[in-house]
């Protein structure tokens, strides 16, 4: 970057206690600044670059401060996009950080299913409500040592296809 895109930039700085704000364009609430003819970049990452050295490629930015519109490279961190997205405010974050059904059952291992897709399912919650479809339709509901017999060749099925 040349001495008059630092002067652009840093004209754009707003320093204040804590964050350093953006105050020319935004994108979806990132700073952005023409780096070259026809060629943008996210302030932040122009200022983490300038300031802390190269972002590698399999990297991302967090703002620690959470303010998409900071540029202070004090409150931003290099982070993998996985530690990125669960650290946000997403349905993908927020899901993971669930550690209950809505039911209020505990997802632990034994008691959760993962579909292909990996979405939880409680086990727990479909036992009960296999038990309650088997009502309505009058069918007898299954007794412990049936439902044994029946987790057991379930999980010798699943060994055997893992084979």
């Amino acid at each position: 970057m040349d001495a008059d895109h630092l002067r652009r930039f840093w004209a754009k700085v707003q320093k204040t206690e804590d964050c350093w704000l953006w105050t020319a364009a935004l994108d979806q609430g990132y700073g952005r600044i023409s780096v070259a003819p026809g060629r943008a970049a996210r302030a932040p990452r122009v200022a983490y670059e300038l300031l802390v050295g190269s972002i590698p490629a399999d990297r991302q930015l967090d703002h620690l401060c959470r303010n998409r519109a900071c540029v202070n490279p004090a409150h931003l961190e290099l982070v993998t996009s996985r530690t990125n997205t669960l650290r946000g405010l997403g349905r993908t974050a927020r899901n993971a950080r669930r550690t209950h059904c809505p039911k209020g059952h505990p997802y632990s291992p034994e008691n959760t299913l993962v579909s292909k897709d990996g979405e939880r399912f409680c086990r727990e919650c479909r036992r009960l409500a296999c038990e309650q479809r088997r009502r309505r339709q009058g069918v007898p509901a299954l007794n412990p040592i049936t439902r044994q017999r029946r987790a057991i060749r379930a999980a010798c099925e699943r060994a055997r296809r893992v084979r």
